[in-house]
């Protein structure tokens, strides 16, 4: 945790991508084409990911649309849901479509410290968030440190994100990452699967790494003091 931090411009491209247009076909065009053709890790794949880990007391941190939250199956029959995230478009997209369970909402960035006036949460979902934040995975792993102060003791912490190296990327893959890349949408040139398992063995106990395509989901418990 001791790169530079991103600038407030590099934080704002990232952001900008994710407008109520793009949101409005995100489901059909990234987690239907791109995830199916070239990521090569479907979202099926990526939903029994979050069923296998979200609680019923669970907080998405990057919300996207919704789609995986409106999904998966949780635990108990009235989960507690909360919502985190910088962008606007995306924290209304989420909370119109998951309205069912009243979930909460935070709009903040989780590269900044986060001193919410909340309970503890069980379980805490990074779905497809590292690969969209800027800087390296060293500066980037600051959210496995942030997201400690909205955990409870042993808290489970999963996502998935996309890699370019220690991976097979396809054509399409490369094309596109280095597309994202390029306008600043994606920040993982550098990001690796031996850089990102290195980083959750210092913020999670005994946590688990599974590649599909470039897609790498993980999952882990929060570390009871951080290496």
């Amino acid at each position: 945790m001791t790169s530079p931090q991103p600038t407030p411009e590099q934080v704002a491209a990232g952001h900008a991508f994710y407008s109520r247009r793009t949101l409005a076909v995100y489901d059909l065009a990234i987690l239907g084409f791109f995830s199916r053709v070239a990521w090569r890790c479907s979202s099926q794949r990526v939903l029994s990911h979050y069923n296998r880990h979200v609680s019923a007391n669970h907080i998405d941190i990057g919300v996207g649309t919704g789609f995986f939250l409106d999904r998966c199956i949780y635990p108990g029959g009235a989960p507690r849901i909360a919502l985190l995230d910088a962008n606007t478009a995306c924290l209304d997209a989420a909370r119109r479509r998951i309205a069912r369970y009243g979930p909460e909402t935070y709009e903040t960035s989780v590269l900044e410290p986060l001193d919410l006036a909340t309970d503890p949460f069980e379980s805490i979902g990074m779905n497809y968030l590292l690969h969209c934040l800027p800087g390296s995975l060293d500066s980037k792993q600051v959210v496995f440190h942030h997201v400690r102060a909205l955990a409870r003791p042993g808290a489970t912490v999963f996502g998935a994100t996309l890699l370019s190296g220690g991976v097979h990327r396809n054509w399409l893959a490369r094309q596109v990452m280095e597309r994202n890349n390029r306008v600043g949408i994606f920040s993982n040139r550098s990001d690796d699967l031996e850089g990102l398992q290195d980083v959750l063995d210092r913020h999670l106990e005994n946590p688990s790494l599974d590649v599909v395509g470039c897609v790498a989901l993980f999952a882990g418990r929060i570390r009871s003091t951080e290496r």
